[in-house]
């Protein structure tokens, strides 16, 4: 007997039947005028491990036609960390992974059930939201490990109407499960994810719209994740073996984009080895191992043109509604990806800028149109900004603040926005194509980062749990190959005028606060170096004045041992909002 049919056989789910794919020519045409006088709605658009770097916004031409050049592109958006489920609980709750303490994708260390172990299923996005009058609806997947047995232990809280994808059949683009409401799972097998879920979330804006009340959906589409089988019946809260591979397209996409391929950046497949750790010990791909991986970035590509439809279906029934222009979308993914950067199998989890910087467009009303911008945003950013779209103040314990979104605000934050990425990961890092002989699991993959981009200067600066340290200069070096704090790195040498060792004092100095910062001092980490408001960014801090305050006086980022979950006393001194730095509960220095 398939497995899969008797779990659903003894747990007593429902079969769907076939679901009928709507036309745009089968739409109704309802229009509700008044609802443009009312406050703005808002679409948000989530995918799951969409990159940036390897140019997956270009074979999306609905995401071109109706966002990009009808909205802005942040081009320096990131997400914080790189996984999947701490970067979306961070997402709806405005918080860094070391203040949600949701840094896995599954228990102890993450998954759905941390997330309620933590008291944020009272606590989030949608809640405000409805506090604030919205109606809020949300379809697709919202975090790994919310299954099939914990789905209503309790219930996600906060949502007006919901329809959920389930674990262990999330990443199932054939044999998906959805949750609707409080009725029990239901299973969609030999169904495509994507087409299910645009039907759900069309079903949503209806009944949104019939309503009258502003409202919020989030359309959360399991593309172009991995496909994933999982090898055995998992028992309730167990483990269970999973097999990767590409991600499934529609069978209507299958025969597209015959000859793409990996963009052969300098990074991609180098024949040098890059990194430290683990990443500086993979081989060289093989020419089949590559060819594989560009199957893989093409069935990628291919799974993502389901997303592209589902953008101008809900583009084309705000239109026939009359609420397009009173409707703000913002797309964007949870994290970003590698696929042979760095000699790495598919995954991400890593801090390389595949992995972090991501996309993100929003449009919508005073929004620029066909705009970029180079401003810094991250992902703890966008409940702040939500928020402020719909004229709620910012909550206290925001590590984010509200992102610009008008040619005049922009403008502003060009001047004086923050110019910082505080990165951070603990645990695993998986590839998820063929093994090729190697090891699929990286355990050692803990480690604190920093991403700082100014108007001259751009950098990455990162300390692992063994205590290992990187330093690239991307504004010369985008490829992150050349290590500068590595003994390969050759004879010494000076950046922005001042010598290695005062620049990466400072950037360590920056990472030691934003490590374990909290609220406004995530979002102003030199204030808590220099009270007295005389820097506010890294050429200021590079004054000859404070050599001796961050050469001399300051404690260094370092680890304790390598933990796979957020664990205070394996990460070295940390830096508290009183000024002190403590380390096991002693005192080791004030704060000038």
């Amino acid at each position: 007997m398939y497995w899969a049919s008797f779990f659903w056989a003894n747990w007593g789910l429902r079969v769907a039947g076939p679901q009928q794919v709507i036309s745009e020519s089968q739409q109704p045409q309802t229009h509700i005028g008044d609802h443009s006088a009312t406050r703005p709605n808002i679409i948000f658009i989530l995918t799951d491990d969409q990159d940036l770097h390897l140019d997956s916004l270009n074979y999306l031409p609905y995401v071109q036609k109706h966002l990009l050049q009808q909205g802005t592109f942040y081009k320096r958006h990131f997400c914080t960390i790189a996984l999947c489920c701490p970067s979306r609980v961070s997402l709806w709750t405005g918080k860094a992974a070391h203040n949600t303490n949701v840094t896995d994708v599954s228990p102890p260390y993450g998954g759905y059930p941390k997330f309620v172990s933590q008291g944020l299923n009272d606590n989030f996005l949608p809640i405000w939201l409805q506090d604030a009058g919205y109606n809020t609806y949300y379809t697709g997947k919202l975090f790994n490990t919310h299954t099939v047995y914990n789905y209503d232990s309790p219930h996600v809280n906060g949502f007006t109407g919901s329809d959920f994808l389930l674990d262990p059949f999330t990443y199932q683009y054939l044999n998906s499960t959805y949750q609707r409401n409080k009725d029990p799972p239901v299973r969609y097998e030999g169904e495509h994810t994507t087409d299910i879920l645009a039907e759900k979330a069309y079903g949503f804006l209806e009944d949104a719209i019939a309503d009258e009340k502003p409202f919020f959906l989030t359309i959360a589409p399991v593309a172009p994740h991995s496909n994933v089988k999982f090898e055995a019946l998992p028992e309730p809260g167990g483990k269970f073996n999973a097999e990767f591979e590409p991600p499934i397209p529609a069978d209507r996409h299958v025969h597209l984009f015959p000859d793409a391929k990996v963009p052969r950046t300098d990074n991609f497949n180098p024949e040098e080895p890059s990194g430290v750790n683990w990443v500086r010990k993979l081989p060289r791909q093989s020419p089949e191992n590559v060819a594989f991986n560009d199957h893989f970035y093409r069935a990628r590509l291919r799974a993502l043109q389901g997303v592209d439809e589902l953008v101008d279906g809900v583009i084309s029934r705000l239109e026939n509604h009359g609420i397009l222009e009173n409707t703000y979308i913002i797309y964007s993914s949870d994290n970003g990806y590698h696929i042979g950067q760095h000699r790495l199998q598919p995954g991400k989890e890593c801090g390389f800028e595949e992995d972090i910087n991501i996309p993100l467009i929003i449009r919508g009303p005073g929004v620029p149109k066909n705009a970029t911008t180079g401003i810094v945003t991250t992902h703890t950013d966008l409940a702040p900004t939500i928020l402020d779209l719909v004229g709620v103040h910012p909550r206290a314990d925001f590590d984010g603040e509200a992102i610009p979104t008008t040619k005049e605000a922009i403008k502003a934050a060009t001047l004086d926005r923050h110019e910082h990425v505080n990165v951070e990961y603990w645990g695993f890092a998986a590839g998820e194509g063929k093994s090729w002989g190697q090891e699929r699991l990286h355990w050692n993959n803990t480690y604190k980062a920093l991403r700082v981009i100014g108007k001259s200067y751009g950098f990455y600066y990162s300390v692992w749990c063994n205590n290992e340290h990187e330093l690239y200069d991307l504004d010369n070096d985008p490829g992150q190959l050349k290590n500068l704090l590595s003994h390969h790195s050759g004879p010494a040498q000076t950046l922005l005028g001042h010598s290695l060792h005062k620049v990466a004092a400072r950037l360590d100095a920056l990472l030691f606060v934003l490590k374990s910062c909290k609220g406004r001092t995530c979002i102003e980490p030199w204030e808590a170096l220099h009270p007295a408001g005389n820097v506010r960014n890294l050429h200021h801090a590079l004054s000859p004045k404070f050599d001796h305050f961050y050469e001399v006086q300051q404690k260094r980022v370092e680890y304790q041992r390598c933990e796979a979950g957020y664990i205070v006393d394996a990460e070295g001194p940390q830096f508290e909002e009183d000024g002190i730095v403590f380390r096991h509960g002693s005192h080791w220095s004030h704060w000038v």
